[in-house]
């Protein structure tokens, strides 16, 4: 049972939930409770109060105690501070390399990164964590996370709020804020209570939890940007590992961020990690206040499973398998929208004697690569054969602690035995850069996220697989059936619940760790490769912008606005990544942006803009013949796209970044997906315009005339005249745009956080 209250509602004594009811006002005033009083009494508001730098709690601007970036996102972070004068990283700041690990991919560039980031690392004083031997969260876990404290990371899934520790995702530039000593800046954002109560059965791990969460929260947005809060007498019943397999699947929900209360299981945590003083005990006041309430029996939950293309499309393995046609046929339909019917996709094919059939399985990285999740596969597998047909297996330990010890007591030769593939610590599979089933293919995994594409499909050559996603019990069942659809509770174990024994050794040996200390004699390797930033323009005062894509799905993720997968080699070469932005949605977008920018580029040679884009000379006619005040003295000529709500996953920068290269200015939508998506756009000094929900006034290949719109941010405008240019004339329309901080503001003025910080 996942209960979602229609109202805020007060937790009294960590164990009583009163509804913020008019009939529940009178149980208030008699206990003396105060809402204002109360929302102070959160776990969250706590630690968000103590890292926030200025006098405002509902304007908040945040330093952080730590950061953290992977190697498909620490290049180009380090390369924008560097453009903006960084002399020292001013905190523990940590590049792992689990990301682009498969040097053979791209030729020698993916391990050029690699030299960048150890010689950033020796140069500013951070800590480098070689390949394969720590997937990001893993680490951060093991060696970083602190109660009371709050991480910054640019990867999406920074969730360490399982260990007392308030950490997000965020985009590059972002992180790029703090290393220049600047703040991170949001409004307080509300927090809902996660109220846990009873006891998950047999066979039912987190990830289980977490998608039945998902499915309940995903398409109301009742979570999204607020921080959600775990409490309630059922932590006491979840292990650190399963409480850690919960909590950084909420990203998938479009939280901001996640917290637990502690207790003496997270202690024990610390204390096997050989980090005993990083406990801290975090629990809500007497009387906490929270925006929203979700409780949820783990007695009632089962094993699930999220079915392509995302991971809020649910349903119990049980429900599926009674209804396997039906639900089937359902995905099928849905999918119609996400691949926009580029190639001929079905499940039903995978119904064998009236059982799914899947081809295979994949536990990995920071959501299923843990210990306990190995371990629970290893004892249902044990034994057993996963069989000589299609059927595949492979196991990513989250880490090289993790990999030692399930070699020490056997369960990796259980395992291997059975016929899994057991492999080091590495993202690939969570993104579409490892173990890329053949095409038509249905994958089921442990990891964070089943998008399109994120299993290695190239929709425009034709291929094209799927992920479903499950918890690793249950995905050992299916492997113990060897291949037919089974959840574990089904099957019949004993789980041997092998204690976990924590060796650093590997991590003493060979991670690279400064101790804040910077050497600014060494010298930075550079690949050829690894590129600056393109110089990028000031906003001009007019602007015009020609809309060269509409996506018109109801979200659209950041895989599908700059892929992942085989793309990410080329993400220290800002011009090289462009090349394949929307190349899975809109594969004629970069050459029609590109087109456009002839304009812009003029414009800065100092060139008449519709001698480089002649198209463009009946636009500025008619603009001269409607508003004569205009001068083409302050005029910008760029791109925009329109998607419906774009921005839904990964915290990859650029998935922004790219569109600003090819001369970008805006985009267009209806809403935004997430805040750190939002937030990309504007640290690269593009507009995130707003429309109202219906018939655009505009499409594809219109010319639209912003006047002023420089004066118009300077002012701190939330209404923009908008006109489309058409058949010789101007017709109006609105544009919109949420509040902006001062900081925001003037880096959308000056056209990006590199010019804004360049000194």
């Amino acid at each position: 049972m996942i209960e979602l209250y229609n109202t805020g509602a007060y937790l009294i004594d960590g164990k009583e939930i009163i509804a913020d009811t008019p009939e529940n006002t009178d149980i208030l005033k008699a206990q003396q409770i105060s809402k204002d009083a109360a929302r102070k009494e959160t776990i969250a508001y706590g630690i968000l109060k103590a890292h926030n730098t200025s006098d405002n709690m509902e304007k908040l601007q945040i330093r952080f105690d730590k950061l953290t970036s992977h190697d498909i996102t620490y290049v180009g972070i380090i390369q924008t501070a560097r453009a903006s004068g960084l002399e020292r990283f001013p905190m523990p700041y940590v590049l792992t390399n689990c990301h682009n690990s498969l040097c053979a991919v791209g030729g020698t560039i993916n391990e050029d990164d690699h030299m960048f980031g150890l010689t950033c690392a020796r140069k500013y004083g951070g800590i480098y964590v070689p390949p394969h031997q720590a997937v990001i969260h893993q680490f951060a876990r093991e060696m970083l996370a602190e109660g009371g404290a709050m991480i910054l990371g640019s990867d999406s899934h920074t969730r360490y709020g399982a260990l007392g520790t308030m950490a997000m995702g965020e985009g590059g530039p972002e992180l790029v804020k703090q290393l220049l000593e600047q703040t991170y800046d949001i409004n307080m954002p509300g927090v809902i209570g996660i109220y846990l109560e009873g006891e998950p059965i047999k066979g039912v791990g987190p990830q289980d939890v977490a998608l039945a969460i998902i499915g309940a929260v995903f398409k109301n947005g009742y979570v999204n940007n607020k921080v959600m809060e775990f409490v309630g007498p059922g932590l006491k019943n979840l292990s650190a590992d399963f409480r850690i397999g919960i909590d950084v699947m909420t990203t998938e929900t479009t939280c901001l961020s996640s917290i637990w209360q502690t207790d003496e299981t997270i202690r024990e945590f610390y204390e096997i990690h050989n980090r005993p003083d990083a406990y801290k005990q975090l629990e809500p006041g007497k009387a906490a206040y929270y925006d929203g309430m979700i409780r949820i029996d783990l007695g009632s939950i089962r094993p699930m499973i999220a079915m392509p293309f995302h991971p809020s499309n649910t349903y119990t393995i049980e429900e599926l398998n009674e209804n396997l046609e039906d639900i089937l046929h359902d995905c099928e339909r849905k999918a119609l929208v996400s691949l926009d019917g580029q190639v001929d996709f079905t499940l039903a094919d995978k119904i064998r004697d009236g059982r799914l059939y899947v081809e295979q399985g994949i536990i990995a990285g920071c959501a299923g690569g843990g210990f306990e999740n190995l371990m629970a596969a290893a004892d249902i597998l044990k034994g057993r054969s996963i069989g000589a047909d299609e059927f595949t297996l492979s196991v990513y330990p989250a880490s090289t602690p993790i990999f030692m010890e399930l070699v020490r007591n056997g369960a990796a030769a259980d395992l291997m035995a059975c016929g899994a593939i057991v492999k080091t610590a590495f993202c690939g599979p969570c993104f579409g850069a490892g173990d890329t089933p053949s095409n038509n293919s249905l994958s089921i995994r442990h990891s964070t996220r089943n998008f399109p594409n994120r299993e290695g499909s190239k929709l425009q050559n034709g291929q094209i697989a799927s992920v479903a996603l499950m918890d690793a019990r249950s995905i050992a069942a299916t492997a113990a059936n060897k291949g037919f659809l089974t959840p574990a509770t089904d099957l019949d174990v004993e789980y041997s619940g092998k204690k976990y024994h924590f060796d650093s050794t590997i991590y003493q040996n060979r991670v690279f760790d400064s101790k804040g200390i910077a050497d600014p004699a060494v010298e930075i390797k550079f690949g050829p490769n690894i590129k600056d930033w393109p110089k990028m323009s000031a906003l001009p005062e007019n602007m015009i912008l020609k809309v060269v894509s509409e996506i018109h799905d109801p979200v659209t993720t950041t895989d599908e606005l700059i892929p992942s997968g085989e793309t990410s080699s080329y993400r220290s070469n800002p011009l090289g990544l462009a090349e394949f932005t929307l190349s899975r949605k809109d594969p004629a977008y970069v050459g029609r942006a590109k087109e456009v920018q002839k304009a812009q580029k003029a414009i800065e040679a100092g060139k008449p803009a519709d001698d480089a884009l002649p198209e463009i000379r009946s636009v500025l006619e008619t603009i001269r013949k409607e508003f004569p005040q205009f001068s083409d003295d302050d005029l910008g000529v760029g791109s925009t796209i329109f998607a419906v709500k774009p921005g839904d996953g990964s915290a990859r920068e650029q998935a922004a970044s790219c569109q600003k290269v090819l001369g970008g200015w805006a985009n267009i939508a209806n809403e935004y997906a997430t805040k750190r998506y939002r937030s990309n756009l504007i640290n690269w000094g593009m507009l995130p315009f707003l429309i109202q929900e219906g018939k655009l006034p505009f499409t594809v290949g219109d010319y639209l005339f912003l006047p002023g719109v420089r004066k118009a941010i300077k002012d701190k405008a939330s209404d923009f005249d908008v006109y489309v240019i058409h058949d010789g004339k101007a017709i109006p329309f609105h544009l919109q745009m949420s509040d902006l901080t001062d900081d925001e503001r003037e880096i959308i003025l000056k056209g990006c956080l590199i010019n804004y910080n360049r000194k």
